[in-house]
């Protein structure tokens, strides 16, 4: 599991009060509000007063680090560059949620406003950029395969979009998603292991 993410989620549903309530910290000057997340789980996307750019730069309210996607763009770019994180977890983690943001899209729902959020607007709020970047791609927790890497990095977009529009109560679900993922990197690899293990033994027989 993802160390920094495994301790976030011990002290998020340990200490939830003393995490995001204001009981323990001292009032400062400042502009507080509802996320956009939390603005579209109560009543819908339409009822955001921030715009798409404002998402995309980051000038909403936020967790520090994870309201920029454009800053996280940019160190996607610093990560592949050096090859430091894999392109295949971005890529495909993207595609995924924006997959199956649609499919919700299309099935629609009366009673849930999830549903009506589009694609883009679930890549630029809430943690999802800051994830993909940053910690789906750790290393020491994600799938170590190439073709294991794109399964995995699928099945966090899926969950993503599974925990934020189906779970009414918990409108941000990358971290969930992302542990999730690593529950099942090793899973993930195995089988890509050994199905790479019995391809190569049918060629040899073959041969």
């Amino acid at each position: 599991l993802n160390p920094a993410l495994t301790a976030r989620a011990f002290l998020f549903f340990a200490y939830p009060a003393e995490i995001s309530g204001d009981a323990v910290w001292v009032a400062a000057d400042g502009f507080s509000g509802a996320t956009i997340l939390a603005q579209a789980a109560a009543s819908g996307i339409e009822t955001v007063t921030y715009t798409m750019q404002q998402a995309f730069i980051g000038l909403i309210p936020g967790s520090m680090g994870e309201t920029s996607t454009l800053a996280c763009l940019l160190g996607a770019g610093y990560l592949i560059a050096t090859g430091i994180g894999s392109w295949r977890i971005m890529a495909s983690m993207t595609v995924s949620t924006v997959a199956f943001a649609l499919l919700l899209n299309c099935i629609g729902s009366d009673s849930n406003p999830m549903f009506s959020m589009t694609p883009l607007w679930h890549i630029v709020s809430g943690g999802f950029a800051f994830g993909c970047v940053f910690m789906a791609t750790d290393p020491v927790s994600a799938a170590m395969t190439q073709k294991g890497q794109f399964f995995y990095g699928a099945l966090i977009g899926l969950m993503v979009i599974l925990v934020r529009v189906i779970n009414p109560a918990f409108p941000e679900g990358v971290m969930l998603a992302i542990l999730f993922g690593n529950v099942f990197a090793p899973l993930i690899d195995y089988f890509v292991t050994q199905s790479n293990i019995k391809r190569r033994k049918l060629r040899y027989a073959k041969g």
